[in-house]
């Protein structure tokens, strides 16, 4: 684990966390749907996807992902504009920190229909 994100757990023990670095974030938001949604969705057995699409959006950079849920597959796009059920924006240290269940969907900014938001997890279970 980089030591930005450390620190970060460190902090956040005693309530005064600082952001993660921007540069650290963006790398990890990505791998968060690559390498980390997938292999949690074969080892804890979750739910076949059923097209849900959620964008995630970076406010402090031009970055976005989309995000969709097809069968077994986690589809990812980079910087795409079509229809999503949800989109939730935020700097790139919230979201890879709301991605990581540390901090609740309502630290960001959250564009269509916030049900789907906690599906999100369901499809992407913790280990």
């Amino acid at each position: 684990m980089p030591e930005a994100l450390t620190e970060w757990f460190a902090q956040s023990a005693t309530g005064a966390s600082a952001p993660v670095d921007a540069e650290i974030a963006v790398d990890a938001v990505p791998q968060t749907f690559e390498a980390m949604a997938p292999f949690r969705r074969a080892v804890t057995g979750a739910p076949a996807g059923a097209g849900e699409r959620y964008r995630f959006r970076r406010t402090d950079g031009p970055e976005s992902w989309t995000v969709t849920f097809s069968g077994e597959r986690v589809l990812v796009e980079h910087g795409v504009t079509d229809p999503v059920d949800v989109e939730a924006a935020g700097t790139a240290s919230d979201l890879m920190l709301f991605l990581w269940r540390r901090i609740p969907s309502t630290d960001l900014a959250v564009t269509g229909d916030a049900d789907p938001l906690p599906h999100y997890f369901t499809l992407v279970p913790p280990v």
